[in-house]
């Protein structure tokens, strides 16, 4: 058996006061968000760190929606589905006098080299060039007709709201999968 007790003694010593891993839906952000929002309030956050805690949880729930490489079929009977469930992981902390966001999930190694630079030239650049980049990137997508899943508006709107660089790393699972985890500083 799992030694529940331990893990929540883990949790908070990391500072994690929410935890969620599983499959994520758009139902379920919204009763996070919800959650998270009545937790924060109680300490007394302002309301503007509480929307920034919010959109970086909602950013990454986005994230392993569309992009995580672990998923099963959203509906019962093992049918093909639709719509497939996919899975991740989802924590929110408090650290150093400031709320974190750590999310994980599984990506296809190919797609490993493109994020390590993707984020890598976002941490490289300032407030202003960030805001810059994003409305660039913006432009782009809405003129090729494109929504802006894959255009990395996510990742810009992350990094224009941490704190600090943007932590990422890649756990190297086995030779088509590795595990992916980024934590933002809010």
């Amino acid at each position: 058996m799992i030694d529940l007790y331990q893990f929540r003694q883990e949790l908070m010593t990391r500072g994690v006061f929410f935890c969620f891993s599983g499959p994520i839906s758009q139902n379920l952000v919204a009763e996070m968000g919800t959650t998270l929002e009545q937790k924060m309030h109680l300490e007394e956050a302002g309301k503007s760190t509480i929307l920034r805690v919010f959109s970086i949880v909602v950013e990454n729930a986005q994230n392993i929606l569309h992009y995580s490489a672990e998923e099963f079929p959203a509906d019962k009977g093992g049918k093909k589905a639709e719509r497939m469930l996919r899975l991740g992981i989802l924590a929110v902390g408090f650290e150093e006098a400031n709320y974190f966001v750590h999310c994980g999930n599984m990506v296809e190694n190919e797609k490993v080299t493109v994020l390590t630079e993707r984020l890598n030239r976002l941490n490289a650049m300032s407030k202003d060039e960030l805001k810059q980049h994003y409305r660039k990137q913006r432009k782009q997508s809405s003129e090729s007709g494109e929504d802006s899943k894959g255009a990395g508006l996510g990742f810009i709107e992350m990094a224009k709201k941490a704190s600090r660089p943007i932590e990422f790393d890649f756990k190297p699972i086995d030779d088509r999968y590795s595990f992916f985890s980024m934590k933002i500083i809010i």
